[in-house]
């Protein structure tokens, strides 16, 4: 457990996954008191996808730190962040199943966050993924949880390992969004003819891989369904 004599804990968290699926790997860092990244543990997750590496980067750091104490988690995965606040409530309610009726997608892994998340003060802030001058935790996070993906091996302060690279994955341009078929949204999926970012999660695709609309453009197929 990270100690107990601050007020206030800021950390951020993060995943990724190389292929969605494909290699994955999950992040964490905790700020020092100065917000500058002080501890952090990063681990490979196999094959996996996005969702689930983003699930993963957030129980380990709900696990990792000491719940008595009041902790500002930064993310850029909307998919996560909703998840574990607006969307798990209702999944609850009707039985860890969708509006649709569909079985929550990851649900062990949403189950033990909300156990983690019971009895403690936890306050969730989105940040924008690959911003120049964004913020330093969540860079830190997706460095670390990159390197794991690729590497498939574990690192963190407590292992003396150095500060993450750069991720390989420079920020790119989003494919150009067409107008929403009358009626709502396309269930169709297509092949992405450039690289983008998906507006769900937040995390990139490539050019030639599937891709679906969702309420906030396009993205992974999957983060469309997770939405309900």
């Amino acid at each position: 457990m990270i100690g107990r004599m601050r007020e206030r804990v800021v950390a951020a968290c993060d995943g990724a996954s190389k292929g969605n699926p494909g290699p994955a790997g999950w992040a964490w860092v905790v700020a020092d008191a100065t917000e500058t990244p002080d501890r952090w543990e990063a681990g490979p997750l196999g094959k996996a996808t996005n969702n689930v590496a983003e699930l993963t980067a957030l129980e380990r750091l709900l696990a990792a730190t000491d719940p008595a104490v009041p902790l500002e988690i930064r993310m850029d995965s909307q998919y996560a962040m909703k998840a574990v606040t607006a969307w798990l409530p209702n999944w609850k309610r009707n039985g860890w199943k969708t509006a649709a009726g569909k079985p929550v997608a990851n649900q062990d892994l949403v189950v033990r966050i909300d156990e983690l998340l019971t009895g403690r003060e936890v306050e969730f802030r989105y940040v924008p993924a690959h911003q120049v001058d964004g913020d330093r935790l969540n860079d830190f996070a997706d460095r670390a949880a990159s390197q794991a993906a690729s590497a498939q091996e574990s690192a963190g302060s407590a292992l003396g390992s150095p500060v993450p690279p750069p991720a390989p994955d420079a920020p790119v341009k989003a494919p150009r969004r067409k107008p929403a078929a009358r009626g709502g949204g396309s269930s169709r999926t297509l092949k992405a003819k450039f690289p983008g970012r998906c507006g769900v999660c937040g995390r990139s695709y490539a050019a030639g891989e599937s891709i679906a609309k969702n309420a906030s453009g396009w993205g992974h197929p999957e983060c469309r369904t997770a939405e309900a």
